[in-house]
């Protein structure tokens, strides 16, 4: 029979599969010798169980029983004794951090019994005896027995009546207490239980439970975290901040989570537990003014920070807890932090000779290199101000004020740009937060709910702009002057200062874009943090990382941002404009003539597209794909030209009615499974020679221009070697040198790559292609369609066009390159999809030993990065 429970004593920080993060940490804390209130861990193999079976693990009862008496003996009092109670809290903690997603009940063991003897343990306090057992009804009704959390929350405000929690007196929070019993009795038919034993084991079945509540299912989809890990359950000698003035609870950092600095960070709430904090139901003091009003647990706590950071080589996120001047630590974890503070925590360390500049790549991600590349307000405009709060998580966001998370989702599903504004957030909120392009509260700190969440997600926020008046209710705000925001007004936050702006506020490139543009200042500490974790990126990794560029412009800024070159040149995109006409007399050709004329008139246009092109690239690698979308996308639309003719009637001219035959005779059922690609060139004589021979004759008028000519959509052999046999005469006619190769973007391809690559001395993987034939999907029609339903539902848990698909679309991609390179052992491989840009793929990328990826210019540095993340990490991506 498996173990299930683990005492504190027992883990370690390397068993947070199996314990959890918080559990793994908390062992993590008790072995280093710090003051951790004594506890026992269920692990996260009892989750998975009890989710597969719906009962709880056989034997799991019995190991928590024998647990909970060795913690009694430990502690000298038994759960929920009368005259002098053990209590704990009952707290998830899976592997990866997923702040306020799933449950947490404090105080357990309390009844009308026990709470006169937890009075007396604390001198006679009732007051704080009766705030913990009304906590303890408050959080176990809403959490374990599911009802709706408003009825306590506007019981408690009718009896506060516009006072503090802090004003009410023991009897009015003895009242409370029957108040919500009878909230219970009347929500679920029973009483509240009273039995500490069963409080225990209904609270553990909840936090299971709350492994797959919705806003955890969203949470975990929008981080990337696997939905089979399950939860891990902290069972620990509850100890109270609650207690007085002399007591309080924390949030701090080891250092600033927002910006990367070394210093004093976090939160302090004095007379309050755990949840007070993150629930910004009070806005709380900076975690300085502790040192004031106790300076010994102060003191105490700063050596302990430093002792966590110099054990984790890392930005440490701590809670804790002072019960009458005894500080206790109930949570440490690798924190959270904004993508500015990770580049520079990062070299900080590096210089503090914590970690090298190996592990310092693996600190940091492509995503967040890119939110480091978002725009930013520009400093010289002129804007109204309508208050300041706290600058929670950096960054310029503009849209429309909206205040619930409904709204936020109802909006941003139309393509709206909206700013969620609420008192404070919690974790119900998530999906608005989610779709908002911004957040904004008038409480909690910068440990609030909606500051470590949005930090995560990289959002930018404001929080504890006290001077707002906001109500939810009737969907507006009032701001210090008469200033009144309503829902649907456009306001912009500065999540870097904590400004709130009227309107919509300029905004310019960030400091790092400029960077990478080649700006010479590097004066900035974020810039030179970026600076040197690219370039030992660069220096590392193995992969090599083009872009996709179909005209000189971006090929320069693909070489300013990094490029090697090209990996996807797309030639279709050079017949639009006023060149469509000279593709409609293509198409409207009927003699061999014709045709060449019309081929004649594109030629010159091509071969001056090809030229600026490699005078970009200046002797880097061009890959040129020949064209490959159907012909009809050239032409006009179908029923606007019906129209036009049968309007114009006799009047209607003949190349009107000759293009609408060509419609009508082009006309296909499904396009992108047509007449493209290498079928094109096979089927109209003289279009790939035509651009051969352009691709050919630029690259001669170019010193050092580096060609490699790319068919698309082969699915056999043949096909290549038709195109293939026509553009070698041609480039030996021209005296060029040019690799040929193709598209690996059919299945049938991928599955015949050793025969393919007997024609091919390249494989380009078009994993946009790849991706809809081997899932069977239109991407123009299902995304919208039901990629949402999917997604809920768990089929997918990124979709298949943002993220490769491994075991499908990945094998086939693993397929071909090992078979390519059985035939062609020098067979260069690349993939040049919208994939070649994801952090998660160029690790597989990597893996699967491809030589490139092929990105959007913009995408380039993260690519980059990433790359050097893959040469460090070996094969998986960790972008949580």
């Amino acid at each position: 029979m498996p173990k299930y429970v683990y005492d504190f004593t027992e883990g370690n920080k390397d068993l947070k599969d199996l314990l959890g993060g918080k559990g793994a940490n908390l062992a993590e804390m008790t072995n280093l010798g710090l003051p951790v209130p004594p506890g026992f861990t269920i692990t996260t193999e009892a989750c998975r169980s009890f989710l597969s079976d719906g009962v709880l693990p056989p034997g799991l009862e019995e190991e928590i029983g024998e647990h909970l008496t060795a913690l009694e003996k430990q502690v000298g009092r038994r759960l929920g004794q009368a005259d002098d109670p053990l209590l704990v809290s009952v707290r998830s903690g899976a592997k990866f951090s997923m702040p306020g997603m799933m449950e947490t009940v404090l105080n357990i063991g309390l009844n009308d019994e026990s709470v006169h003897g937890l009075a007396k343990q604390a001198g006679g306090n009732e007051r704080f005896a009766w705030d913990s057992y009304r906590r303890l009804i408050q959080m176990f009704g809403k959490t374990v027995q599911g009802i709706d959390g408003e009825l306590f929350d506007d019981a408690f405000e009718e009896l506060k009546n516009g006072r503090g929690d802090l004003d009410l007196d023991a009897a009015e929070l003895r009242g409370l207490v029957e108040t919500f019993k009878g909230i219970v009795r009347a929500e679920t038919g029973r009483d509240f239980p009273a039995d500490p034993r069963e409080q225990l084991r209904m609270a553990v079945m909840a936090v299971f439970e709350s492994w797959n509540a919705p806003r955890a299912i969203l949470y975990r989809r929008q981080e990337r975290i696997p939905a089979d890990l399950g939860t891990a359950v902290n069972v620990c000698t509850m100890v109270f901040g609650n207690c007085g003035m002399d007591s309080g609870t924390g949030v701090a950092f080891t250092r600033d989570p927002g910006t990367g600095r070394q210093g004093v960070y976090g939160d302090y709430l004095q007379n309050a537990q755990g949840e007070d904090v993150v629930a910004g139901i009070r806005n709380t003091m900076p975690l300085q003014e502790l040192e004031t009003i106790d300076k010994t647990s102060y003191d105490e706590l700063m050596r302990i920070m430093e002792k966590l950071e110099n054990h984790y080589r890392d930005l440490c996120d701590i809670e804790f807890t002072i019960e009458t001047g005894k500080l206790w630590m109930l949570q440490t974890r690798v924190g959270k932090r904004t993508a500015g503070a990770a580049f520079r925590i990062a070299v900080q360390l590096v210089d503090q000779g914590l970690i090298d500049l190996d592990e310092a790549i693996t600190r940091v991600t492509g995503d967040q290199l890119a939110q480091l590349m978002f725009p930013r307000f520009a400093k010289d405009e002129s804007r109204t101000r309508v208050t300041k709060g706290m600058n929670a998580s950096p960054g310029a966001a503009v849209g429309k004020a909206v205040f619930s998370s409904e709204r936020a989702a109802e909006l941003a599903a139309r393509g709206e740009d909206v700013i969620l504004v609420r008192r404070e957030t919690n974790p119900d909120d998530l999906a608005g937060m989610i779709a908002a392009r911004g957040i904004l509260t008038s409480r909690g700190g910068k440990t609030s709910h909606a500051a470590v969440v949005a930090r995560g997600m990289g959002k930018t926020c404001v929080c504890g702009a006290e001077e707002l008046e906001v109500s939810t209710k009737e969907r507006r705000f009032t701001a210090p002057g008469g200033v009144e925001v309503a829902e649907g007004d456009v306001i912009s936050i500065d999540g870097s200062t904590g400004e709130v702006f009227l309107g919509e506020v300029p905004v310019v490139a960030s400091p790092v874009v400029e960077y990478f543009e080649g700006a010479d200042d590097t004066e900035d500490e974020l810039v030179q943090a970026v600076h040197r974790l690219m370039t030992h990126a660069d220096a590392v990794r193995r992969l090599r990382v083009r872009a996709n560029a179909d005209n000189a412009e971006d090929a320069a800024r693909a070489r300013r941002f990094g490029a090697q070159g090209i990996g996807l040149c797309r030639t279709e995109h050079m017949f639009l404009g006023e060149r469509r006409q000279l593709v409609e007399d293509l198409v409207l050709a009927t003699t061999d003539e014709e045709r060449e004329r019309a081929l004649a008139a594109l030629e010159p246009l091509q071969k001056a597209d090809f030229t600026e092109i490699f005078q970009a690239m200046d002797g880097l690698p061009v890959t040129v794909r020949l064209i490959d979308p159907p012909l009809h996308e050239f032409l006009p639309d179908y029923t606007e030209l019906s129209v036009k003719v049968a309007l114009a009637g006799e009047q209607a001219t003949d190349k009107d009615r000759r293009l609408l035959a060509a419609v009508k005779r082009l006309h296909e059922q499904n396009p992108m499974l047509g007449l493209r690609g290498v079928r094109l060139g096979l089927v109209i004589p003289g279009l790939f020679a035509m651009q051969v021979r352009a691709i050919a004759e630029a690259a001669k008028a170019v010193p050092g221009a580096r060609a490699e000519i790319m068919i698309p959509l082969v699915g056999a052999v043949q096909e290549l070697e038709q195109v293939r046999d026509e553009a070698g005469r041609i480039l030996a006619e021209t005296g060029v040198d040019a690799l040929v190769g193709t598209m690996i973007e059919v299945p049938r391809a991928a599955l015949t790559a050793g025969q393919i690559a007997e024609a091919a001395q390249f494989f380009s993987f078009g994993t946009n292609d790849l991706t809809q034939m081997t899932w069977g999907f239109s991407r123009d029609d299902v995304e919208a369609a039901f990629f949402s339903k999917y997604l809920d539902l768990g089929v997918f848990g990124v979709s298949p066009f943002e993220t490769l698909d491994r075991d499908g679309v990945g094998r086939l991609v693993r397929i071909a390159a090992e078979e390519g390179r059985r035939t062609r052992p020098d067979l260069k491989l690349g993939i040049c999809g919208e994939h070649g840009g994801d952090p998660d793929s160029i690790h597989f990328c990597h893996e699967v030993g491809l030589d490139y990826v092929s990105c959007s210019p913009f995408r380039i540095p993260v690519a980059r990065l990433e790359a050097g993340r893959a040469a460090l990490t070996g094969t998986g991506s960790d972008t949580r």
